[in-house]
């Protein structure tokens, strides 16, 4: 991690993940970006549907190969880059037949690796191969939840989930969060861990770095007047004088579960987090 010297009270707390020595120094391969419109938090009436969103620097979206669908063709790592869209970082790589694809970097993935997509890869980290034939305990990222979809489960900085049984056509998965879910073996999943495990260590240190990101000012509830929050108004600091959080519009925000008890893939869920 970087620290700063406190040359102002905002630099004192920053902390930054050190990217020297990690990411290859290139610009992103032109023919795999493309430019997203920011809508800026609002659906298409213009209405604000997510608030605290809009300004940022700008970025390009870089087109990762969630789907790794090149099988049995082996791929060097040409570089290990940032991505502004996401916490993890990303991997260059260039296949044997001359494609080149953005793929999801694991923890220790460097530039010159080899990796390969098979059914029976071997059991080495950035390879990809089915969940049926991954021993208990190891570790697993960019996991499919449906055959050839792509991967979909633990994709963001240093997150994992761990095998811990395979039986009857399915494995069994515990998540970073501590949730226990049944996978359908046949499903592919990458070997290892995401890259950029220090990333929630980050501290953002100033309110400037949040609009850089795209992050809007917040304002406090118990700020606000009577008529525009529930913990509005009073004379000073007041306590919140309702019994349960709320949001603005009244809503219940703490303590209730919000998932649909008659969602489908409840049946695939052995413990909750």
């Amino acid at each position: 991690m970087k620290q700063y010297k406190p040359t102002t009270p905002s630099r004192r707390q920053m902390i930054n993940p050190t990217y020297r020595g990690v990411l290859s120094v290139v610009e992103p391969l032109k023919s795999l970006t493309k430019k997203l419109i920011s809508h800026s938090g609002r659906n298409n009436q213009g209405r604000i549907t997510v608030r605290h969103q809009g300004g940022g620097n700008k970025k390009l979206y870089r087109i990762i190969d969630f789907k790794q669908n090149k099988l049995d063709i082996p791929a060097k790592i040409e570089t290990i880059e940032y991505d502004p869209y996401r916490t993890a970082f990303i991997a260059l790589a260039l296949y044997k037949d001359g494609e080149r694809r953005y793929v999801l970097a694991s923890k220790n993935m460097k530039v010159g690796d080899e990796i390969v997509v098979s059914e029976n890869a071997p059991l080495k980290e950035g390879n990809r191969l089915a969940l049926k034939n991954i021993p208990v305990g190891y570790f697993v990222y960019n996991i499919e939840l449906t055959k050839g979809k792509g991967g979909q489960l633990a994709r963001s900085a240093g997150s994992y989930a761990q095998i811990l049984a395979q039986e009857n056509g399915i494995t069994n998965l515990k998540l970073s969060s501590g949730e226990i879910r049944k996978v359908n073996w046949n499903n592919f999943a990458s070997l290892g861990q995401v890259s950029n495990p220090d990333h929630n260590l980050t501290v953002i240190g100033k309110a400037g770095r949040s609009r850089h990101l795209g992050i809007r000012p917040t304002v406090r509830g118990s700020a606000m007047n009577p008529c525009d929050h529930p913990y509005g108004g009073g004379e000073g600091r007041q306590l919140r004088g309702t019994r349960r959080p709320k949001t603005k519009w009244g809503k219940i925000t703490g303590g209730r579960k919000t998932r649909k008890k008659k969602k489908w893939s409840n049946k695939m869920i052995i413990k909750r987090r």
